[in-house]
């Protein structure tokens, strides 16, 4: 064992999703190494009996630098004193399967590599989080603690470099240490076999169904072949891009519109497959299309909890509850209405869900960015959802519009967008956000694209489950019609600053109006009220989701 002398980083505050930087700051010396020892050094303080007896998981999306610094966890994980180590083959664990891996056996973390949907490559992006004992990501508690510890650490623990072949299943001592390299695929398909009638979506590959998946060169593609393709019976090349890749084959692996514009094109016209899908970086995202029609991630969480109790066998016994981040679109609260159930809405981050599945509040939930999941993890699980909706065609026996467009019917249409202005000036955006907040308590009355603010105010929560509160959550402009302004700055992001703009108007037409005609005045509206160009020079968005 080596202990090695290091000084603070200043700028290693995780976010919502851990601690997300240029790959070029993750390579510097000490800096992965002192990220590392400040989580031992928190999670120590609640392990009263050590690490001897516990298992720590390891794993990532097969990024840039992902095998160096596994193999730099490993050594550390020893020198810290772990009884026992698992890693995922070649140093891969999708997001959702390290959470899977975590709960299944009974394991006191884990440590996820991964900058999600952001670029990979030695120019682009790196992440580290740790998942606790429930196989979600560490409350705010916990990552306060470990903020404090890295600007106050002073020496790291490691062992003298060693050879470790991650590219063979097996185990091997690091000292004291077990390192387990373990099959990555197992654990996660163990969970999706339990909940999921493998045999009646054979039947509907059987049938003639077609479909597409692409894995984005990212960490779904060895899952979704092994589930899909081997398991299932897709057709072979049903799964494309689907070999991780270090700078995931130049995409930019988001499950959008834009980012995923071949998928959306493969999906357009009567020769089209069925069905299409995508899954983001570390696969905790997805991208739902059905022949020339779009799923936005809120009608997707709606859609799937319509339907879990009568079309996917892990679900027969019913839901406990739903929930949703508060940007996300309120179709889900009107299904949890119907199913009598409740709806909680939460802060963005997946950790506020987690404490509500622990205390069997809530069974399905899902976010606005793509990412939806259940109780089965305590991450967002992309090939989860695809497997719901494959579940619901098979039940149902119909398109993906058809199923869609009969929910309109039966609930109303949440007419959405998303609008990411990205790379903006932070300190300009900062105050953009902080001028408007101010301005709140004023907007109530006015005349706002054709209706009036009812209320406006920066969205707090306050746990149901331990009480915590979580303030500053994001601004909400909520009109009298139902419509609603959403606006907050993004935390996942790695280069200036992201403003997220959400507008969503709720019509009980059918869904057969055109979403940006629906949509435009609200949009313009909220541009304006923010002072968008004026502050930041463009009024324009990089991305309309």
């Amino acid at each position: 064992m080596k202990t090695i002398q290091t000084t603070p980083f200043t700028d290693q505050r995780p976010g919502t999703s851990g601690l997300r930087k240029k790959t070029r700051v993750f390579m510097q010396p000490s800096y992965l190494e002192n990220f590392v020892q400040a989580v031992f050094d928190t999670v120590r303080e609640d392990t009263p009996g050590g690490f001897g007896a516990e298992t720590l998981v390891v794993g990532g999306d097969g990024r840039y630098y992902n095998r160096e610094a596994t193999r730099t966890i490993l050594l550390m994980a020893a020198a810290n004193g772990f009884g026992r180590v698992l890693v995922g083959r070649g140093g891969i664990l999708s997001t959702p399967a390290v959470s899977a891996v975590i709960r299944r056996r009974d394991a006191l973390g884990g440590l996820v590599l991964s900058a999600s949907h952001n670029p990979g490559g030695l120019e682009a992006d790196f992440g580290i989080k740790y998942n606790v004992r429930n196989g979600g990501p560490a409350p705010e508690g916990v990552t306060g603690r470990v903020y404090e510890h890295t600007l106050k650490l002073t020496r790291y623990l490691t062992l003298e470099d060693a050879d470790i072949d991650l590219e063979h299943e097996g185990t091997v001592r690091l000292g004291k240490t077990e390192v387990t390299i373990i099959d990555p695929l197992a654990d996660y398909t163990s969970i999706m076999e339990e909940l999921f009638d493998f045999e009646l979506l054979r039947v509907l590959f059987q049938s003639g169904f077609r479909m597409r998946f692409d894995a984005m060169s990212a960490v779904t593609g060895p899952y979704a072949r092994h589930i899909l393709e081997e398991r299932l019976g897709a057709q072979y090349g049903t799964v494309v891009n689907a070999e991780p890749l270090e700078d995931f084959g130049g995409h930019h692996p988001d499950p959008n519109l834009v980012y995923a514009a071949e998928l959306v094109e493969h999906l357009s016209g009567v020769d089209a497959p069925d069905f299409g899908a995508a899954c983001d970086g570390d696969g905790d995202r997805n991208l739902i299309l059905g022949r020339d029609f779009f799923v936005t991630p809120g009608d997707s969480l709606a859609v799937i909890a319509e339907h879990a109790q009568s079309a996917i066998h892990g679900y027969r016994a019913g839901l406990a509850g739903v929930a949703r981040s508060m940007p996300t679109s309120t179709a889900a609260d009107r299904v949890a209405e119907s199913l009598g159930v409740p709806c909680y809405e939460t802060p963005t981050g997946w950790k506020f869900f987690g404490n509500l599945m622990d205390a069997g509040l809530c069974t399905i939930c899902g976010e606005e960015s793509f990412g939806t999941g259940s109780n089965h993890v305590r991450e967002k699980d992309g090939l989860w959802a695809v497997l719901c909706w494959l579940s619901i065609l098979a039940s149902t026996r119909l398109g993906v519009a058809e199923v869609v467009r009969q929910h309109w019917q039966r609930f109303g249409r949440s007419y959405y967008q998303r609008h990411d202005y990205e790379g903006l000036e932070v300190a300009a955006a900062t105050q953009m956000v902080d001028a408007l907040r101010d301005r709140l308590p004023a907007l109530a009355g006015i005349e706002l694209a054709g209706s009036r603010v009812a209320r406006a105010d920066d969205f707090s929560y306050t746990d149901p489950v331990d009480g915590g509160v979580s303030a500053h959550q994001g601004l909400r402009i909520l009109l009298e019609d139902g419509s609603r302004i959403v606006c907050r700055l993004s935390g996942t992001g790695t280069q200036g600053a992201t403003l997220r703009l959400y507008v969503e108007r709720y019509l009980k037409d059918g869904g057969e109006g055109a979403v940006e005609e629906i949509l435009a005045p609200l949009a313009q509206a909220a541009r304006e009220l923010i002072e968008l160009r004026e502050r930041c020079g463009t009024d324009v968005p990089s991305i309309i989701t």
